[in-house]
């Protein structure tokens, strides 16, 4: 079986390790080294960023005999209006965010079955419930076969003291994670949920069509697919799986089969007869053991591009989603370097991908000394056109660029693109190694801007914790913390990122937020659009001494004159002049932001 498309990535750099620096400042100790441990006293550590508060999980959200354990811990959220939707292995937590600075608890529900990822729509709400203990009716008592849900639940979310389950979608491993599909346009009739299980396959005597065969030739196998969830907008109770969408495939179904000499099911190599590394007996030079690849662990989706991000097990995809029901693999990337392809992020251009390795999935430390640093790490990848159609091409990695303990559970996870313009800026949880926030807008030289840390959970041993998730959402960064409960922050000038430039990313307001269902994002004119561009050309070099100076005598007074409500031809006049004082290029960012505020 030929490689077909797919692309060898990453040059293995053993004996590489993660530094206890920061960039900035190479011959001091980072701040984040050696914080005491506790879990609701240890010490914390932040750059460019500050926590604004911290609530714990509620009751029955939390037990201090199963610290360590995942059965209360905190996972995915989602954002709707004012409200983070927070999930847990035990159900979900509501917070009223009206005031970053003072969240405050509005609801939660019990209702266990792990892990609990959750997104939003409307007022519907929906769960990934994977693990056996898993009830219809949300119980507690241990299920049987005909108690037993594993799937994506739904939730009426209409009134938020009177939270209803609705009928969910049972599926046959269950869903570790799923992504919110909704297509472009207003009020569309269906929206589309691409589920992604990991655990165990039901026998088809628990569920009805489920098949746990492992071999690659068997066209009903659960295995090497995907479900494609269809939910009616007006009548959520009646949806269900329209599609076993086998991406693996390069044809996405199962007439695809034949095209392959040993009849696999997916078409990548390491999956069939020949392992991926024949001299290595499967495992990368250096020792790193790949994944094998026959399901997805997440899917990002970005209607407006047509484009989806699969992560998945051994392998990174990429996927043709224009039809919701049927998406198809246009391109895969794999790397030595990576054991599990965990999640991924475009950039806002859809120019740009990265996705993240859990290597060691996510209960193990991962960032000390010794560990390369290119190991649990992100990947960062171009999206370029080619004869072939859109490829991926390896640009380089980004790792959390500090050690931690053996004492914390420390790898890449979840985050969000920080809307600000002109700029591709991340932030990120690794679990106990805090959040990071870095700049990727050069994808061969990403670099951390921003970061929070707190001290492990203990000093003598590691009991999983940290952040599962930071995300940015309408000018603020919130953080699900699996032990410590439910974290705020807000970006802080720093001569990474100016006022201006967090004040223009605040200005991207959304309803509804579901990371791993990316939303496009425009910056409509505005003066702190200007101003951002305006420092990032001074920030750079090119806008310096009086040109400089005019500009921003222009642009105060532009600013003066809007708010004294000055005719628009004087604001106009002022802005023009600060346009053509600059002696940019008529095509650079802040000519461009000033002729389109100017009008």
């Amino acid at each position: 079986m030929g490689m077909r498309g797919l692309a060898a990535v990453g040059a293995v750099t053993l004996g590489l390790t993660l530094v206890g620096t920061t960039a900035s400042a190479a011959d001091e100790v980072d701040p984040r080294i050696g914080l005491s441990s506790g879990i609701t006293d240890a010490a914390s550590a932040s750059s460019n960023m500050e926590l604004l508060a911290n609530l714990p999980k509620p009751d029955g959200f939390f037990n201090p005999s199963s610290l360590g354990s995942l059965s209360f811990a905190n996972s995915d959220p989602a954002f709707k209006d004012n409200y983070a939707f927070v999930g847990n292995f035990h159900g979900f937590t509501v917070y009223d965010i009206s005031d970053p600075a003072a969240p405050e608890l509005r609801a939660s529900f019990v209702c266990p079955g792990g892990q609990g990822d959750l997104s939003v729509y409307g007022n519907l709400l929906f769960m990934s419930v994977e693990e056996n203990r898993g009830r219809i009716d949300c119980g507690t008592a241990t299920p049987n076969a005909q108690t037993r849900f594993r799937g994506v639940r739904i939730f009426d979310i209409s009134d938020l003291d009177n939270i209803v389950q609705l009928p969910g979608v049972q599926t046959c491993a269950g869903s570790h994670t799923h992504s919110l599909l909704v297509p472009p346009g207003d009020n569309p009739e269906s929206i589309f949920i691409y589920n992604s299980g990991t655990a165990s396959i039901r026998s088809a005597a628990e569920l009805a069509g489920c098949n746990g065969n492992s071999s690659l030739s068997d066209p009903t196998t659960t295995n090497f697919a995907i479900q494609v969830i269809e939910v009616p907008v007006a009548e959520p109770e009646d949806a269900r799986v329209v599609t076993q969408a086998r991406i693996f495939s390069v044809c996405g179904d199962n007439s695809c089969i034949d095209d392959y000499a040993d009849g696999s099911l997916n078409g990548l190599p390491g999956n069939g007869p020949q392992p991926l590394y024949p001299e290595e007996s499967g495992r990368a030079p250096g020792g790193q053991s790949q994944t094998q690849a026959s399901r997805c662990h997440d899917i990002t989706l970005y209607p407006e591009i047509g484009l989806g991000a699969g992560a998945c097990q051994g392998w990174g995809l990429l996927l043709d989603i224009s039809d919701p029901a049927n998406p198809k693999r246009i391109d895969a990337v794999v790397d030595y370097n990576f054991a599990y392809w965990h999640s991924a992020t475009f950039n806002n251009d859809g120019t740009k991908v990265i996705f993240t390795d859990e290597w060691g999935g996510g209960t193990g430390a991962r960032c000390r000394p010794q560990d390369p640093i290119n190991w649990g790490a992100n990947a960062l990848f171009d999206i370029v056109e080619t004869p072939e159609g859109k490829k991926m091409e390896f640009a380089s990695y980004y790792k959390l660029p500090v050690t931690q303990t053996i004492q914390e559970n420390c790898v890449a996870h979840n985050g969000s693109l920080i809307p600000v313009p002109g700029r591709d800026i991340m932030v990120q949880a690794w679990y106990q190694g805090g959040t990071s926030v870095f700049d990727f807008t050069d994808t061969k030289n990403p670099t951390e801007i921003a970061f929070f840390d707190r001290g492990p959970n203990s000093a003598s041993s590691l009991i999983t914790g940290g952040f599962w998730s930071t995300y940015w959402y309408n000018g603020n960064i919130y953080g699900s913390e699996i032990t410590r409960g439910f974290d705020t922050f807000a970006l802080t000038e720093s001569g990474h990122m100016s006022a201006n430039e967090i004040a223009a990313a605040s200005e991207i307001q959304f309803d509804e937020i579901n990371v791993q269902g990316q939303a496009r994002y425009d910056h409509a004119p505005s003066f702190n659009v200007v101003k951002a561009f305006r420092d990032q050309a001074a920030r750079a070099g090119d806008l310096t001494g009086k040109a400089l100076d005019e500009v921003d005598k222009h642009i105060a007074q532009a600013e003066k004159l809007a708010a004294g409500n000055a005719a628009d031809r004087a604001v106009k006049a002022q802005l023009d002049n600060a346009a053509k004082k600059s002696g940019l290029p008529s095509d650079s960012n802040l000519v461009s932001a000033l002729t389109a505020l100017a009008g």
